[in-house]
């Protein structure tokens, strides 16, 4: 656990101050609340039973003066505590983001997307309520306690033993509570990320869901996956519902004691009914401080899973990252495998890719067929860092990928992946993704090339038409055109496209390779795709299967030499005269 203290605290960075002035006006409202009682009681004896008008005058504005200080100190440590808490919240969500960001795609594929998401809002947002209440009642309960038990023992040395007897009893209480709750909120975070997962899904493919008229099926779903969250919550609520009784009892039995003895010290003398009712005040705030120190542990308990599980995120181990001397230029488009194998964790024997060994000169054009799972995107990602090989070398320019800087690597090899995610916003905003500083120039041969000129220029809007969220006012086809124009405005060394073209026509499939031979001679091509037609023109097609190149060459070559890719082109082409 002081790992995961330690690690959160460097989220508080510029907070540091609030979160220890907080502390300070705590303590400064603790003791003007401990001096009102002690007040109380030289007004009680001293001025009303005495009828000393001057006493009662003089200690009235005295204990008017504590009460207002009191109040603004307690405001202050308010205002400091809520601007603590939040800015701490701000900057552990900032620091979350911002190691997701430098994940790579081993580390994405550890979690999921429900998961991350759950641990950015919901655990933040309990760590964030528990920080609040350290530094604020966390602080304040135990002060009160010690300064209310010291002021009782000074008044009346044996009515504070009461105290020293119901307060252990209270204490193991409130631990058997604990202990048995703690784990049952560990279990409700868990099936948080269950619960995001499902709700996101639905409404990703909330089109599909209704097509195939499943909604019942998902609102089953739902309801189990709610069911098992109200099931752990309120077996946890049952126990934390002890607490209040178990505080009752204790408050009630030392209010009765302290009363039932009290007033048989004030018959002989040895305490004033003034000192009897600060004692009684002295108590509620003790029992009281003991209530609050019950909320914070029960908050503490809630954040104590979630703060695991943030620092889980915040401590993994990014497998991709810069070399001690990086290089920053690529100097072209030539792409080399050497030897490559792959595996996508490291405790599996299980290799991805197998035995890649392939040369790519810059400018040129390479088709990769294969079947579903033949690892043809694994292959590609190679090429940009996104995963790291297990064994061999990949090389860009000549030069292994692992030298480079990442984000200089990144800018020379755009890739379009085969989910074409667009995001809210214009049009011209998305495709400015590609390049920020591109001019109406660029964008518009960008999208040119792309073919997607053309239904961008019956848009009520044209570039500024805005995109709803994940593109879902445009087609697939005009979701791919956009996302290759906004890779060609990256001007990049390397373009991959992974089967990137599935959803336009042949015709425009065509029109854009086209495009690519004339516009971008000099950059290399790799088109990951179904279709021979959108590869056959190719300067060198790889058939993949099983994670080997199985078979290397040009279109007429393979034709001639690959049974495989023979009976792919008969099987599209309907090529029975080959």
């Amino acid at each position: 656990m002081n790992r995961v203290i330690e690690r959160l605290s460097g989220s508080i960075r510029e907070y540091r101050r609030d979160s220890i002035l907080t502390p300070g006006f705590v303590t400064l409202e603790v003791i003007m609340e401990i001096l009102i009682p002690l007040v109380l009681a030289g007004l009680i004896d001293d001025g009303i039973t005495a009828g000393n008008m001057n006493i009662i005058v003089k200690l009235g504005l005295v204990l008017l003066l504590f009460a207002v200080m009191s109040l603004v100190f307690g405001v202050l440590a308010g205002k400091y505590a809520a601007a603590a808490s939040a800015g701490f919240a701000k900057n552990l969500r900032h620091d979350l983001f911002h190691t997701i960001q430098n994940f790579s795609f081993a580390n994405i594929d550890k979690y999921s997307t429900a998961s991350l998401i759950t641990r950015m809002t919901t655990d933040v947002t309990n760590v964030q309520n528990a920080y609040q209440m350290i530094i604020r009642i966390a602080i304040r309960c135990p002060l009160m306690l010690v300064f209310a038990f010291l002021m009782v023992v000074g008044i009346h040395a044996e009515l504070s033993l009461i105290f020293l007897v119901l307060l252990p009893l209270l204490g193991i209480g409130m631990y058997l509570i604990i202990t048995r709750a703690q784990p049952l909120f560990e279990l409700v975070f868990k099936t948080y990320d269950s619960l995001n997962k499902v709700v996101r899904e639905n409404l990703r493919g909330i089109r599909v869901v209704k097509s195939y008229v499943r909604e019942d099926y998902e609102i089953k779903k739902f309801r189990n996956v709610s069911a098992s969250i109200y099931g752990y919550f309120s077996h946890a609520e049952k126990i934390l519902a002890f607490t209040s009784p178990l505080m009752q009892a204790v408050v009630y039995a030392s209010i009765l004691l302290i009363s039932w003895f009290g007033a048989q010290f004030i018959v002989l003398g040895s305490l004033t009914t003034g000192e009897l009712v600060s004692l009684i005040s002295y108590s509620m705030q003790i029992l009281m401080s003991l209530m609050m120190l019950a909320m914070v542990f029960v908050m503490i308990t809630m954040a104590q899973a979630s703060s695991r599980r943030i620092v889980e995120v915040l401590d993994e181990e990014v497998d991709l990252t810069n070399p001690a001397d990086p290089i920053f230029t690529v100097a072209n488009g030539d792409v080399e495998f050497r030897d490559v194998g792959f595996r996508y964790t490291k405790d599996t024997d299980r290799e991805v890719l197998k035995d890649i060994s392939l040369k790519i000169h810059a400018g040129e054009t390479v088709g990769i067929l294969g079947g579903t799972g033949s690892a043809k995107s694994t292959l590609v990602q190679l090429i940009p860092r996104l995963y790291d090989t297990t064994k061999g070398t990949v090389l860009v320019g000549g030069v292994d990928v692992r030298e480079y800087d990442l984000n200089t690597l990144r800018d020379a090899v755009a890739m379009v992946l085969q989910k074409n995610v667009l995001f809210s916003g214009t049009v011209r905003d998305n495709l400015r993704w590609g390049n920020p500083d591109a001019t109406e120039e660029e964008i518009v041969r960008a999208c040119r090339m792309a073919k997607a000129d053309e239904f961008i220029g019956t848009l009520p809007d044209r570039y500024d038409t805005r995109v709803e969220q994940g593109g879902s006012n445009f087609s697939g086809g005009q979701k791919q055109r956009l996302c290759i124009a906004r890779a060609l405005l990256r001007k990049p060394k390397i373009l991959i496209l992974d089967d990137s073209t599935s959803a336009v026509d042949t015709r425009t499939d065509a029109q854009i390779r086209q495009a690519f031979k004339t516009e971008i001679p000099e950059t290399t091509k790799l088109i990951i795709a179904q279709r021979i037609a959108s590869v056959q023109d190719a300067d060198m097609i790889l058939v993949m299967d099983a994670g080997r190149i199985c078979a290397l060459g040009t279109h007429e070559e393979l034709l001639q030499n690959n049974a495989i890719y023979r009976e792919m082109y008969r099987s599209q082409m309907k090529g029975d005269d080959v």
